[in-house]
């Protein structure tokens, strides 16, 4: 029989003596050993700095550390930083770090790495960091190594919410500074200050990490190590799981879930959150660049043509619903529900592209496109082909591996159509800004990769930005939708609801987060 702690043996007497029923809920034991995780993609990069791509954040969110946390509601809680305050007119923030922190190589963690991974990364790589704070935020001050203060230009409301490790990891000054970010071999052999250290990487394969027996956190992490495993195809890491090759994946195919479900085996926990954020939309992206699809006639002809609900249905098995409107329904504070509908309707789409001046050609072609779809992407994009080919427009779809198709999308801006996963964060600044203020049409990953320019977005943007009151943020938000909703840079296609499954034995997984595995621990040796 498992022995009781003497603190746990008082409580009972302490509940007999006092009459009150008996009732103590014991904690179960706590194990380590190794947690084997299937992502469906190679990560590309290990640093999180660089890219908002998921199967990257998927694995380094566990290597490095925000300076906040987000919890299952998404609210922030300490992380690096054990406090924060924030002055009364909104302009600045100011956090208090924790103290003996290190990088994994053993140097002290201090607020000047904030400062440096700010300004020197992430103002300029990260997506969403840049979208969202390049036109607002005046300095990044380190007045103390345990002291930092952001300082905007008028106030920032949304802040907190994009301060985790997901958009905004920290990242060791002494082994980036003065370097080329994009090439440093750090990207590679990442040190960080998170509960798991890098181990190896076999690209393609796997990447394995290892406990950080010297974490800031006492008691964390209990897991010895975490094996990501590439498993590019659903129904491979569906058997893998089930064979007990891998414990945990963080997308079931929707078809298995019910199964999944009824077994007593597994644990399966619906989740709008991720490691590459929250609130997803699958899209399409128009390269405005190129003719014909510069012609907002072409762009509306395209978006009746796709069956949307047929999408839901046969690529998502039912979970998910029909995107009707640039910003997630979840984000109920700011989303547009007064947009009118783009119901597949291929009269009117022929009946556009009939009056834009294209019509049939030799077999009913009236031009070609070509769409790059990743490898996980390819059924959604099969779909729009087919649907696209009923109004006479002739699409090459060419699949590639994530990171070449996202590379190819953002950085080469090679494509005619592009699918992308954009996910709105808990609010708009985050998530949203960073697809349409012109600002963002860089070569950046997962930034305006359709080159959209409107001077009001942008505009109305800043607006939203610089308010404190939620509802004078939600009326710009409001105003952003319809005015992109009727320029149509993009093609919001379905907004995604994903079940996450792992063995039943696991306890404590953060499943809505990037940093699954910091509380993670079996109940059952390993």
């Amino acid at each position: 029989m498992r022995s009781v702690t003497s603190r746990a043996v008082l409580g009972i007497v302490a509940v007999v003596l006092t009459g009150a029923p008996l009732a103590v809920a014991l904690q179960p034991a706590r194990f380590g050993g190794a947690l084997v995780v299937a992502t469906s993609s190679d990560p590309g990069t290990l640093n999180g700095g660089i890219t908002t791509a998921s199967p990257a954040h998927t694995v380094a969110d566990s290597i490095y550390n925000g300076l906040v946390q987000l919890d299952a509601q998404l609210k922030p809680t300490p992380d690096l930083a054990e406090r924060w305050t924030i002055a009364p007119d909104g302009r600045a923030y100011t956090f208090t770090l924790a103290r003996d922190v290190r990088w994994h190589d053993g140097q002290p963690f201090t607020a000047s790495d904030v400062k440096f991974t700010y300004e020197q990364v992430l103002l300029k790589y990260h997506a969403r960091t840049r979208g969202g704070l390049e036109s607002v935020l005046e300095s990044v001050d380190a007045p103390t190594p345990t002291t930092v203060i952001f300082r905007f230009k008028r106030p920032f409301g949304a802040f907190l919410q994009r301060a985790d490790v997901t958009e905004a990891p920290i990242l060791p000054k002494h082994l980036y500074e003065g370097t080329d970010i994009l090439q440093n071999p750090h990207n590679a052999t990442p040190v960080g200050t998170g509960p798991f250290k890098f181990k190896e990487w076999t690209r393609g394969s796997q990447v394995v990490l290892v406990k950080n027996e010297t974490y800031f956190k006492k008691g964390l992490p209990v897991l010895d190590q975490v094996i990501f495993r590439v498993l590019p195809q659903a129904s491979l890491s569906m058997v893998a799981l089930e064979r007990g090759e891998v414990d945990y994946l963080d997308t079931l195919p929707p078809a298995d879930v019910p199964r999944m479900r009824a077994s007593k085996a597994f644990t399966i926990l619906p989740t709008l959150a991720g490691p590459g954020g929250s609130f997803c939309i699958n899209t399409g992206v128009f390269n405005l660049t190129h003719p014909p699809l510069d012609n907002l006639k072409v762009r509306q002809a395209i978006y009746y043509a796709i069956n949307r609900e047929f999408m839901v249905l046969a690529v998502l098995g039912g979970l998910g619903r029909v995107a009707t409107a640039p910003v997630s329904a979840g984000v109920r504070w700011a989303h547009n529900a007064s947009l009118p509908p783009y119901p597949h309707d291929v009269a009117r789409a022929n009946a556009l592209l009939d009056e834009a001046g294209f019509g049939r050609g030799a077999g009913g072609v009236r031009f070609r496109l070509t769409y790059i779809a990743a490898t996980p992407q390819i059924h959604s994009a099969e779909v729009i082909r087919d649907n696209l080919r009923d109004v006479g427009i002739d699409v090459n779809v060419v699949p590639l591996e994530f990171t070449a198709a996202q590379e190819r999308t953002f950085v080469r801006k090679d494509f005619d159509l592009a699918f992308v996963s954009y996910c709105n964060g808990p609010d708009p600044d985050i998530g949203v800004k960073r697809m349409y203020v012109s600002s963002n049409i860089q070569p950046v990953l997962f930034s305006n990769g359709a080159s959209y320019r409107n001077p009001r977005v942008d505009e109305l943007f800043d607006l939203a930005a610089g308010s404190l009151d939620l509802a004078v943020r939600g009326k710009h938000y409001r105003e952003i939708q319809e005015i992109v909703w009727r320029d149509l840079p993009y093609f919001w296609l379905v907004e995604t609801f994903r079940d996450v499954g792992f063995n039943h034995d696991l306890r404590d997984p953060q499943y809505w987060a990037g940093n699954i595995a910091e509380r993670a621990y079996w109940v059952k040796p390993r």
